[in-house]
């Protein structure tokens, strides 16, 4: 009876203590196919979720030469600009990885700020913004494009004249909308400097 208390106890001890990486014919199976394994892929970073945040530098848009883009804290699909003329402006993502509307909104200065697109291009590391012109569902980045010679002839002033019943001709000018606001800069690429230490 002692003896088999004894064998079970150490047949429970040596399973405790059993480790398959030291196990011989783990280790042959291992080395057959050592070469042909994959390293584990890193974990996914919230930039390369989302790679629109971020600080951009732009020559073309002197009024906003650095502008920051950063995750609102409390939903991830939207996004606030800072560093444009127009303030602190908010941003919905309508496409991943980086397409974005711009609702209208009141700005900080409580002046209202039309509807709008951000797109960021990832391979040409590029940020596009225009404010002044709706958001297009099907197409967003038909906004950029120069406008088509019915839309700039749309945008001239009309003069309207209207006969009253008195017979005296009334003339109304039709207001322009303004121009939209556009924004073109590159991507300040942050590099980590690593140092290593010869042993």
């Amino acid at each position: 009876m002692m003896a088999v208390i004894a064998f079970s106890f150490s047949a429970v001890n040596a399973q405790q203590t059993w480790d398959p990486k030291k196990n011989p014919t783990v280790d042959s199976i291992n080395a057959k196919y050592a070469d042909k394994m994959l390293p584990a892929r890193p974990p996914v970073t919230i930039d390369q979720v989302f790679p629109v945040i971020g600080q951009y530098q732009s020559t073309v848009n002197m009024d906003a030469s650095n502008v920051t883009i950063a995750l609102d804290e409390a939903s991830r699909g939207i996004v606030w600009v800072t560093g444009l003329p127009q303030g602190k402006i908010k941003a919905m993502l309508k496409r991943s990885p980086a397409t974005y509307r711009i609702p209208a909104q009141t700005g900080e200065d409580g002046k209202m700020i039309p509807e709008g697109t951000l797109i960021y291009d990832k391979d040409a590391n590029t940020l596009n913004i225009v404010i002044g012109k709706p958001y297009n569902e099907e197409d967003p980045g038909k906004v950029f494009l120069p406008p088509t010679t019915d839309e700039v002839v749309a945008e001239q002033p009309t003069v309207v004249k209207t006969k009253t019943k008195t017979g005296t001709a009334k003339t109304k000018t039709k207001e322009v909308q303004p121009k939209a606001w556009t924004y073109t800069g590159t991507k300040v690429l942050q590099t980590t400097a690593s140092t290593t230490t010869n042993q």
